[in-house]
């Protein structure tokens, strides 16, 4: 977040003193150097914007999980049988049934070009793979997780980036699902800022 705020800061004031620079000392025929540089910064701090709502859920997502190192986790880049869209994706296992591995995507933005380089094909260095190997993770991959890579020293996470279910995104037209999850785990990732159904009320005994 410090970084975000650093960086719209720093942008915002490119943006100033390049306009102030150019209206105090510069003639009208400077415009092709200062415009271009005027609609380039406007550009880098429109673009941090989204970055404060996805670091808000960052932080949400770390209130309620615990980081876990793990190796081995299966990732590809091409569709994966079990979804529709056809983009990058890790498995985890599911946290009420082990066996089971559900898949998370990395639904395209931005952000998703360093971890494209690093995700592995037969032309990627080995050195490259071995910044998310192992992997730092934190929450339920039935709803929203937080994933990073290991920093060189190995001993903190960096990168972070937030990875969700559609279903848990709350958007218009995808109902939320409970995922066959227990009301304890609906209701932890309720806290982390995942939308999901509400747990069906103990029905009566019947005795």
């Amino acid at each position: 977040m410090i970084t975000i705020v650093a960086r719209l800061v720093g942008w915002i004031a490119v943006w100033i003193g390049s306009l102030g620079v150019w209206v105090a000392f510069l003639s009208p025929g400077f415009a092709p150097i200062v415009v271009p540089m005027l609609g380039y910064a406007t550009f880098r701090a429109v673009i941090q914007l989204p970055y404060f709502r996805s670091s808000i859920y960052i932080q949400r997502v770390l209130w309620q999980y615990p980081w876990q190192l793990l190796t081995g986790v299966p990732r590809g880049r091409n569709k994966h049988p079990r979804v529709q869209e056809d983009e990058m994706w890790f498995e985890f296992p599911n946290p009420e049934k082990p066996e089971e591995q559900i898949p998370l995507l990395f639904l395209a933005n931005m952000r998703t070009f360093w971890w494209m380089r690093r995700f592995g094909t037969v032309r990627t260095k080995p050195e490259l793979k071995a910044q998310i190997e192992p992997l730092w993770f934190a929450g339920d991959p039935r709803f929203v997780a937080v994933i990073a890579a290991t920093s060189r020293g190995g001993g903190a996470p960096r990168r972070l980036h937030l990875l969700y279910q559609r279903t848990a995104a709350g958007r218009r037209g995808i109902e939320p699902t409970d995922w066959n999850a227990s009301p304890a785990a609906l209701e932890r990732a309720r806290r982390a800022g995942a939308k999901v159904p509400d747990a069906a009320p103990p029905q009566p005994s019947p005795y």
